[in-house]
Order: C-alpha cells, then structure tokens, then sequence
C-alpha cells in the first residue's frame, strides 16, 4: 500500500469517526424530508474505468411520472436537497468510499458509466488516477465548467498530481464550499448531460 493510500485511509477513517455525529443527524433529516433510502448509490467508474458503487446522501425525492420515469431533477429537487449538495454535505458518506479505496480524497470526479465510450482517448487519461472527492475542476469552477475545460483539467491533474497539488486544492474546496460557487450550470439543476467530446 502506498504512503498516500495509508494516509488517505487514516484521514478518512478519521473523519468518519469525527463526523459520525453530523452525519447521524444529516441520516435522520433525510429520512424526515426525502424518505427512505437515506443513501444514494450508483454505480460509478474508478480506477482504469473499473466500475464501484459510489455511497452519497439522497438530496431528491423519487417523484416519478406515469409510466414509472422518475420526473427530471428539478421536479425532484427540494430546498433542503439542494442546501445539501450547495454545501457538499451529501458527499460525506463517500469518505467511506475512499477508505474502501474506491476513491481518494482528490481526484477527477467520477461521472457517469455510460459517458465511458464517449470520451475521447486524451479524456480517457482521467481513469489513470482514482476518481476523488473534489478535484482541480471542481475548484476551477464545478458544474459551471464546460465539458471540455473539466476534462482538460482532470488530465492536467494526472499529469501533475502531488501533495502540494492536493494540498492547495483542498485549501480551495474549502472556498468554494463556503461561497457556494459554481453549483450548478446556468439552466440546469447541477450539470449538463455529456454528450461527447464536442459537449460544452
């Protein structure tokens, strides 16, 4: 096992046990506001595009139509869902991910499974580290970005990764979260569906 994959399972199964409290309350509030299940799973790419089961809180009802399609997120979405992912609460049961060595604390986000054969051979680079938490595209702007410019940056991140880089991008995480910024993608709930390389 590598020093950064210890020091990543010791930070996170730190922050578990820190945590749990805020986490237990978050839990209960979800089951109170969304229903149940309090956990959103889904089976995300990881490391080489190995698929693994990403763990985050619910942050949207299960309003379905008719015909039993869910309804489009932002029927889906209430205030108290949104508050959780504009301050990234949601993602802390994916601390869990990172201890199982699913994900590392810093990382290209890891999207969905069904973009994997629209990425080009340079935006499939992104697969060669461990999908993250947050990453150098989240601090860069987040679902304001267009998909070319997230993509770029991810690669950049393989190409340079080190402490100092996750360092600094942890410090402007933290900023982000604090602001806010760079939630969602002007017209849409989060982000714009991938459509392909020439996606923007």
């Amino acid at each position: 096992m590598s020093r950064r994959r210890v020091l990543e399972a010791l930070v996170s199964g730190t922050a578990l046990v820190v945590l749990s409290p805020v986490m237990a309350a978050i839990a209960l509030l979800v089951r109170l506001r969304l229903g149940a299940p309090v956990l959103f799973r889904q089976h995300r790419p990881g490391l080489h595009g190995e698929p693994f089961e990403i763990i985050k809180f619910r942050t949207m009802r299960d309003d379905r139509e008719r015909d039993g399609n869910l309804l489009p997120d932002d029927q889906r979405m209430t205030k108290f869902g949104a508050m959780l992912r504009s301050s990234s609460l949601d993602e802390l049961p994916s601390l869990i991910n990172v201890l199982r060595g699913d994900m590392a604390i810093v990382g290209p986000r890891p999207l969905l499974m069904e973009y994997l054969p629209m990425y080009t051979t340079e935006q499939a680079r992104r697969h060669a580290v461990r999908p993250g938490i947050t990453g150098l595209a989240q601090v860069s702007g987040r679902n304001e970005l267009p998909w070319a410019e997230r993509f770029a940056l991810d690669v950049y991140y393989v190409e340079h990764q080190s402490l100092l880089l996750d360092l600094r991008i942890i410090g402007r995480t933290v900023a982000k979260v604090v602001r806010r910024e760079g939630i969602s993608a002007t017209g849409h709930t989060t982000a714009p569906h991938f459509t392909g390389s020439a996606s923007t």
